[in-house]
């Protein structure tokens, strides 16, 4: 009669053993918390991209209108507002600027362009700047067109030069630009988008 190895028996018992409960749970949660650190890392780098994204959205449309503030700036003519006196106080800060943007004298058609600060909304932020242009012919009123330009403003300045007449030398426009931060708060980030300030000056050349 052939003898079995009990030793041998016990071994391969041994080698076919599966994982106990405490085992199975500790790499569960060890499982688990690699899998939430991996979650929020994605979540945290989302919301950065996010953020990123809209401060440069926001960056390129800021310069883009300033861009055309100061085209319009420079083809512009008969200024305003103007200074109560020009010689003691030729500097002259304000939240809005106009100017004539066209005229026919031929057909006696004239347009005021004004482009001024606004309050804005609980979407649109604190401020808003606006762009009325008002068309009259023969000195009476035809038409208006406005339209927002930007959007999410801290605050928007025209600080303007003039020399004596008064004729204005140099419109300085400064804008502060706070991007989409509400859509950052609906994703639940607590990352804030840099506010953008941007600061071009220009001269009519009407004046020259």
């Amino acid at each position: 009669m052939k003898k079995t190895n009990t030793s041998t028996i016990h071994a391969k018992r041994r080698a076919r053993r599966g994982f106990s409960m405490v085992e199975v749970l500790i790499s569960l949660t060890i499982s688990a918390t690699l899998l939430t650190a991996t979650m929020a890392a994605l979540d945290g780098s989302f919301k950065s991209y996010t953020v990123t994204t809209e401060g440069a959205s926001t960056n390129v449309v800021a310069r883009i209108v300033m861009q055309r503030l100061t085209a319009m700036i420079r083809t512009g003519d008969e200024f305003g507002p103007y200074p109560i006196n020009p010689i003691t106080t030729p500097t002259l800060e304000s939240d809005w600027i106009e100017f004539v943007s066209f005229r026919d004298p031929a057909n006696d058609i004239e347009r005021i362009t004004r482009l001024e600060r606004r309050a804005g909304d609980a979407e649109s932020g604190p401020f808003e700047l606006w762009y009325i242009v008002t068309t009259y012919i023969n000195g009476s009123y035809d038409s208006e067109i406005q339209a927002p330009l930007l959007v999410n403003l801290n605050n928007a300045v025209f600080t303007m030069d003039y020399d004596v007449g008064p004729r204005l030398k140099r419109v300085t426009v400064d804008l502060i630009i706070q991007p989409d931060d509400l859509q950052d708060v609906a994703l639940g980030s607590t990352l804030e988008a840099p506010v953008i300030r941007l600061v071009a000056s220009a001269a009519p050349r009407l004046n020259d």
